[in-house]
């Protein structure tokens, strides 16, 4: 699935998707409490900034985290802790919780079980990289202050998908370790204060992601001119020139400088690049292409594995070389992933073999990352759990793996330029996954020959899945086209298969670009130079280089006397097909036996016509490769043809000259001619000597340069090997960021605490209310100053039994048993106590509960309730009187609610008792016309709020009688109507 379909998806899923507003990641450990108040005091205090912000702190897994309450404060943002599956909205700030790992996919938010033990965990790491490959280019991430390196792999994740990385400024962070680590890698877009951040990311997010923004970019990106002067401005600042890259990765780097930077032209971006150097080798950072991974693509890792692995070994002797090139290795994942690959199938054989993996790449940091063979422990997602146990050491103190150093020991790191710079050679196989799809056609058709020199006959090629690779099929024949292997042909044909070494071609063209010096002399060639010069034109015999097949590859010397162009298309040129009269079957045979017995063919004394004349000549076939490759199908083998001298001429001259010194009856022909014969086969023997020597050495003089590049390679490695030496650990564990940051966040909950306390103590200062706290134990915890008036309690009286304090309260000793009671039980008991100076109070005993619900003591407190005794007295007494006095009067008192419910009666003189009528109205109790009476009446009071006094007849034990009605509102004491009441009395009339 490419992005396009996967953001598509996305959409689908959440919606709206989250293309309308921006996801800035977080990452802090210690000290970042103050770095997230700072970071929030610089959003904007009036507006919505538009944009879901995700926290990930380092938090101890066995506390409760208080980050959500602190950050609430400084926010006008709602703030969530995550819940797995939340939904990212905008203008909301999500904080992961304690002992989980957090990832994000499809604009939710995902809660994990952490993996790795405690102090080994990376969630800042795992939530990037998470963030990285949902939101790709549009994903930002930021770096606040923390010890240790959590998040810097992650941002590599982010920087790879084309997103931005803040960091916040060393001086600024409490703890400056997670800063500088991604500050050293070069990596961070901008490295500010956290108070200044927001407005740099709402500049950012308005400029890159708003369709307005976005419009220009077409328009922008086609300006050719300005685009070959960045170029040029690459090539001589950094030396590597990306001309013939592929040209829309190229404008999505540089669009993605533009944003940054917030510059709409590209016009305006190249006079940027011009003043700023800086911003040059940022640029070159964003182009180094660095996507990569252990065992990238397991299906063709595995057919790798399966088909081309142990064809390496095959007619390998123990000791033997196996030669492997990763060429683009970036930080190093393929390197290893291919040598853990060959050393499981050495370890399968039983068998020792010299392996060594050549690994290069243009990026300097890459290759530092590389040679640490350091990773993070979300190799855990790529690696099998038996391949990281054998292959890989668990540093717990870091949480990181480190390659082991069996693996390492094979291989070979080194910067290097695919483009400029010599390749290596007699390989055996060779990985280019990262590095070929990026670049044109022309730029591949060079680089395609350069690997075919490079590989050993019958090597192999493997590619990365993407894309597809010009001009390949000329040289290399498809093995496994899905996972994209190839293995080296030798019988390829194309205009640049005479010259024996592809580079030359394509450091001539590459060098062709730069300006020629002026006054330029050319070098005189050596004297022994232009003797071998002068020996290969004029002593050496034509030869002509072809495969088992015949067909021709490479011609030395004039071979018109014995070759001719077939006649018809010219295709594929075959030396069998081009003898002439008298040659071919012999040379088809001699071949023949060369193939198939892998030896040196001789056919002396040849008879071939040419042009009507007929000339004597010897032919040899000698096999040249077969001691390099067992394969007899991609051997190549030498033809030289050379005319044979005429022996009867040559034997006369002889004679001649011998008769002339020596006298004709003292030398005999035969015992002369069995001499020259025996002369003519050594000085045969002594050039088939010299022939051979001059291959050797030819041979030698590759093999040393190859060497010498080795060397080279080796020298770097041991450079780098003496850095790692140097590098330090990790400043502090985990566990240390853990305890600094609950330390930061326990001292603000202090504060706070602090100040609940001096409002609690005044409010119960204020209240006047008498409280002591005990535990369990009935052991005194606390108390107010105003329970000492009650039990004599001084300062010192704290951590002593409740018992053994002496109170003042009168006829009251059961303090312990009854607050045991209340412990046993759960159930509060209060009571009204008094003191010996005549002071009420009332005492309620209740359990102490947590907030987790536990009880952990007891709680006793003396409210003082003297006035309301003295009021309840005073009540007493004037409702005896009241009672009394209408105890003599003939008088009935009521009252009634809205409804004309009775809710209070009190007629002592009544023949039925006040309580029956409770409840009821006058319809109940009286007849219905004189109930209907008096419910008009006291509705009137009722809704005008006005007394009524009259005369009204009421019948009582069948007699109707005469009573004076007295109704007035009854007000509640907010002087709201809630009812009325009532004084009814015998009229005297």
């Amino acid at each position: 699935m490419n992005k396009e379909e996967k953001k598509s998806e996305v959409q689908n899923v959440v919606g709206e998707g989250t293309d309308s507003f921006a996801i800035v990641g977080i990452g802090a450990s210690a000290g970042g409490l103050a770095a997230f108040e700072a970071f929030f005091s610089g959003m904007p205090a009036d507006t919505d900034p538009n944009m879901a912000i995700v926290l990930v702190q380092h938090l101890d897994p066995d506390h409760k985290s208080l980050l959500a309450d602190l950050i609430r404060r400084r926010t006008r943002m709602q703030v969530f802790e995550v819940e797995d599956g939340m939904m990212v909205r905008p203008n909301c700030a999500y904080i992961i919780p304690p002992n989980r790992d957090m990832a994000f996919l499809n604009g939710t938010l995902q809660l994990l079980e952490p993996s790795s033990p405690r102090g080994q965990r990376m969630p800042i790491d795992f939530f990037f990289r998470s963030l990285a490959h949902d939101q790709q280019e549009r994903a930002i991430c930021v770096v606040l202050s923390g010890t240790g390196s959590d998040g810097t792999l992650g941002v590599r994740d982010i920087k790879e998908e084309g997103g931005i990385v803040i960091v916040q400024t060393p001086e600024s962070a409490e703890f400056d370790g997670m800063p500088r680590s991604v500050i050293s890698t070069g990596m961070a877009d901008y490295v500010l204060d956290p108070d200044k951040m927001p407005s740099q990311i709402i500049g950012y997010t308005s400029h890159a992601f708003d369709k307005l923004s976005r419009s220009f970019t077409a328009a922008a990106l086609s300006d050719e001119a300005s685009l070959k002067k960045i170029f040029i401005l690459l090539r001589s600042q950094v030396g590597h020139d990306f001309s013939q890259y592929k040209e829309k990765t190229i404008m999505r780097r540089i669009q993605r400088r533009m944003a940054v930077n917030q510059i709409d032209t590209l016009e305006r971006y190249t006079k940027y690049l011009q003043q700023m150097p800086m911003e040059v080798n940022a640029l070159f950072d964003d182009l180094l292409i660095g996507v990569t991974y252990f065992f990238r693509d397991p299906e063709a890792f595995k057919s790798l594995e399966e088909q081309v692995i142990p064809l390496l070994f095959v007619n390998k002797n123990t000791g033997d070389d196996i030669r492997v090139w990763s060429a683009g290795c970036s930080t190093g994942e393929e390197a290893y992933s291919l040598a853990i690959l060959l050393a499981e199938h050495q370890e399968k054989l039983k068998k020792s073999f010299k392996i060594q993996v050549f690994a290069t790449d243009i990026d300097s940091n890459a290759i530092a990352t590389a040679r640490t063979g350091i990773y993070p422990s979300s190799i855990e997602a790529d690696i099998s759990q038996e391949r990281l146990s054998r292959f890989f050491v668990n540093e717990q103190e870091s949480n990181k793996y480190r390659i082991c150093k069996s693996i390492r020991d094979t291989i070979v790191f080194s910067e290097q330029d695919l483009i400029k710079d010599p390749p290596f050679s007699k390989m055996d196989l060779i990985c280019c996954r990262n590095l070929l799809i990026y670049m044109n056609r022309d730029l591949q058709k060079k680089i395609i020959p350069l690997f075919h020199y490079s590989l050993n006959p019958g090597g192999f090629l493997f590619l990365g899945a993407s894309g597809s690779i010009s001009y390949l099929n000329a040289y290399f024949s498809v093995l496994d086209r899905k996972s994209k292997i190839y293995q080296r042909k030798e019988d390829f044909h194309s205009s640049q298969n005479v010259n024996p070494s592809p580079f030359l071609l394509l450091k001539t063209d590459i060098t062709t670009m730069q300006p020629a010096k002026k006054n330029s002399i050319p070098e005189k060639p050596s004297l022994r130079e232009l003797t071998e010069t002068m020996l290969l034109q004029y002593v050496t015999p034509a030869a002509v280089l072809v495969n088992s097949q015949g067909d021709i590859l490479y011609i030395h010397g004039r071979t018109g006397m014995y070759l001719e162009p077939t006649p018809g298309e010219a295709g594929v040129n075959n030396i069998i097909k081009m003898a002439r009269e008298g040659l071919q079957r012999d040379l088809t045979v001699s071949l023949h036996k060369a193939v198939g017995g892998k030896e040196l063919v001789q056919c002396p004394g040849l008879s071939i016509k040419t042009n009507d004349h007929t000339y004597t000549i010897n032919l040899t076939v000698r096999p040249v490769m077969s001691e390099l490759n067992g394969k007899s199908e991609n051997s190549l083998y030498l033809i030289t043809l050379e005319e044979a001298p005429n022996l009867e001429l040559r034997s006369q001259q002889i004679t001649a000259a011998l008769n002339s010194i020596v006298g004709e009856d003292e030398f005999n022909l035969k015992d002369a001619e069995a001499q020259i014969l025996t002369l003519k086969q050594e000085l045969r023997a002594k050039d088939e000597y010299l022939y051979t020597t001059k291959e050797e050495l030819e041979t030698s003089n590759e093999e040393l340069k190859s060497s010498n590049e080795e060397l080279q390679s080796v020298n770097e490695e041991l450079q780098s090997t003496n850095e790692e030496l140097e590098t330090s650990k990790e400043e502090l564990q985990s566990v240390n960021e853990e305890l600094a940051t609950v330390n930061a966040e326990l001292q603000t909950k202090v504060v706070d605490l602090g100040q609940a306390n001096n409002d609690m103590n005044n409010l119960l200062a204020g209240t006047g209310i008498g409280t002591v706290f005990v535990d369990v134990d009935l052991h005194i915890l606390r108390f107010t100053p105003s329970v000492t008036q009650i039990i004599n309690l001084i300062q010192s009286d704290v951590g002593r039994p409740v018992g053994h304090i002496v109170s003042n309260l009168v006829e009251y000793n059961n303090l312990v048993e009854d607050t045991q009671a209340v412990l046993d039980t759960l159930v509060p008991k209060e009571m009204e106590v008094q003191t010996n100076s005549g002071t009420w109070y009332a005492m309620r005993i209740q359990p102490y509960r947590t907030l987790d619900n536990v009880i952990e003591g007891a709680v006793v407190t003396f409210a003082d309730i003297t006035s309301s005794i003295n009021l309840q007295k005073a009540l007493r007494l004037n409702e005896e009187r009241l009672r009394v006095a209408l105890k003599v009067s003939p008088v009935m008192v009521f009252n009634q609610d809205e409804k004309l419910c009775y809710t209070w009666v009190y007629n002592p003189n009544a023949a039925f008792s006040s309580y029956s009528i409770i409840g009821k109205t006058d319809h109940d109790i009286l007849t219905a016309e004189e109930a209907s009476r008096l419910s008009v009446i006291k509705k009137q009071v009722l809704e005008s709020g006005v007394g009524f006094r009259s005369e009204v007849f009421i019948s009582t034990n069948g007699k109707q009688l005469s009573y004076n009605l007295t109704v007035d509102p009854l007000y509640d004491i907010s002087d709201g109507i809630i009812g009325i009441t009532g004084v009814l009395m015998a009229s005297t009339n």
